[in-house]
């Protein structure tokens, strides 16, 4: 499923009309159908309820008129609020309004009802339906918008949005001024950009997509860059093991990691990367951390190398460590490793010489972070996993210009540098240099906790290992990631998870996937 931009819909709408031939008021009438179905699906049927709708002019609240008519028919006490004159309403919407009038629809046009009659309206509904803005909105709300808005979030009723919460610029997800706090968005057609940043992520609630009637050849032909990751964009992953494999088959990770008081961090990347599957994995470590009591798991060899006064791996390991990537399937460096200087130093010179493929997360990045011409120096293909605040140090700037534009910086640095980028956050991204990106769409907020990004590097690079494409690794671990934190949220609650949860449902998350898509 395509993720698109305000534009990008605009196009589709209007090539389904004159390309597909599709009228744009049947389009309009699949929305207002697909919107009570899914309502109905979560809330039971509309029958017997009071339902307000507040509608602007544009389609968006064509869109709601139209849904107003078909409340009616399944029963329920529609009606409409419309925030502009009349005579201001075209197109398609003023077809579904006429229609809402010539059927002696309830409706109060702005100017000839009180905030007062409305606000107890509202207080007074089962639902209340936003279809005010929609995606078109570009500049902050103000008057009798701004005033209806403040209303619907006052009122405390379960508020549905249509296609995005009013409120919410569609590409970037910012707050334009007041915005729609929806418990349900039901996008129209496709999910929009805002759904998945910024303010757009919080507003939206939980969201879903009503299918209007695009054909497939619509969509395909548009060549959007932006996907929704989904269990169908890995269901062939990973492969399927044959009864001959053995641990050899299954690769050798290399994993650079850990310094003395953060050795966890190897420790949970590497068991990560077991429960992925990698067939052996080999942590190498400064040599008193090596040394020390703390366990890794049973199945795990270290490499001990020599160190700074500071318990973190010095230039002198240089060689050593390059002799371990010998016969290695993949390398990860970074988690735990420290912003030593010489440690740091250590980091960029693996990044000049070594050919295996690389992932490289942490302080791995905050090494690259000062001279990140480095990575036109790269001798394999690189995975790069930042957290917003990481890939501002990448990028001279913070992690909140980060969130500003994530889906842009991520395609543009990966395009950029050439390498394949993990934009960690809420809805993951994976950006490849050929301009393409994946959306996450699992995960949940309990994942926010020390040594989850850790155990994320330790499944992509396990993946890696196991000889699985660089882009396809990223993509699978960081599905397999979210759905492994999804299953332990459902068995600990809110706020209850640790990292070594999630590590513990890997899995059960590789199992649910395989049954899922590839039985």
């Amino acid at each position: 499923m395509k993720i698109v931009t305000t534009d990008e819909i605009k196009s589709l709408d209007r090539n389904a009309t004159e390309t597909f031939k599709i009228p744009s008021l049947l389009l309009m009438e699949n929305a207002a159908r697909g919107l009570i179905d899914h309502i109905e699906a979560a809330f039971g049927p509309v029958k017997g309820k009071r339902i307000v709708i507040l509608a602007g002019r544009g389609n968006n609240g064509g869109d709601g008129l139209a849904a107003a008519r078909h409340l009616r028919m399944r029963g329920a006490e529609a009606i409409v609020y419309l925030l502009s004159p009349i005579e201001k309403v075209e197109g398609d919407a003023r077809t579904s309004l006429d229609i809402w009038i010539a059927t002696d629809g309830l409706l109060e046009v702005v100017g000839s009802f009180s905030w007062g009659d409305l606000k107890k309206d509202l207080h007074k509904s089962d639902l209340v339906i936003d279809a005010l803005l929609g995606t078109g909105l570009s500049h902050p709300v103000e008057g009798d918008y701004a005033e209806a808005i403040a209303a619907i979030n006052g009122a405390r009723r379960p508020v549905i949005s249509v296609d995005i919460p009013s409120g919410i610029s569609s590409d970037t997800g910012a707050l334009l001024g007041i915005a729609v706090r929806a418990d349900m968005t039901f996008a129209i057609a496709l999910p929009k950009r805002g759904h998945f940043v910024r303010a757009g992520l919080e507003h939206s609630g939980v969201w879903e997509v009503i299918d209007i009637g695009f054909p497939p050849a619509l969509i395909d032909r548009a060549g959007m860059s932006i996907d929704l990751l989904t269990s169908n964009m890995v269901q062939d992953l990973p492969p399927r093991r044959t009864k001959g494999m053995h641990k050899g088959i299954m690769g050798h990770l290399l994993l650079v990691a850990g310094s003395v008081g953060t050795l966890g961090a190897a420790q949970m990347a590497s068991l990560a990367a077991m429960r992925s599957g990698t067939g052996l994995v080999t942590v190498a470590l400064p040599a008193t951390v090596a040394a020390s009591n703390v366990p890794f798991p049973m199945e795990v060899m270290t490499l001990p190398l020599p160190e700074t006064n500071e318990g973190t791996l010095s230039l002198a390991s240089e060689k050593k460590l390059l002799q371990g990537i010998e016969g290695k399937t993949a390398i990860a460096i970074g988690p735990g490793l420290s912003r030593h200087p010489e440690t740091q130093h250590l980091v960029r010179n693996l990044i000049r010489q070594v050919s295996v493929p690389m992932i490289i997360d942490a302080d791995g990045i905050n090494a690259i972070a000062p001279d990140i011409s480095i990575l036109k120096e790269k001798k394999s293909t690189l995975i790069l996993t930042p957290h917003p605040g990481e890939m501002g140090r990448l990028m001279g700037t913070n992690a909140d210009a980060v969130q500003s534009d994530r889906f842009k910086i991520a395609k543009e640095f990966a395009k950029k540098w050439e390498i394949i980028l993990v934009l960690k956050g809420a809805h993951t991204i994976v950006a490849t240099p050929d301009g393409l990106l994946r959306v996450n769409n699992n995960g949940n907020p309990t994942m926010a906790t020390a040594g989850v990004g850790d155990a994320l590097t330790g499944m992509i690079a396990g993946l890696v290992a196991q000889g699985i494409a660089p882009p396809d690794a990223a993509t699978l671990g960081v599905y397999l990631h979210g759905l492994a934190g999804d299953l332990a949220a459902k068995v600990l609650g809110e706020g209850s998870l640790i990292t070594s949860d999630l590590i513990g449902k890997i899995p059960e998350a590789i199992a649910t996937h395989l049954g899922k898509g590839n039985a």
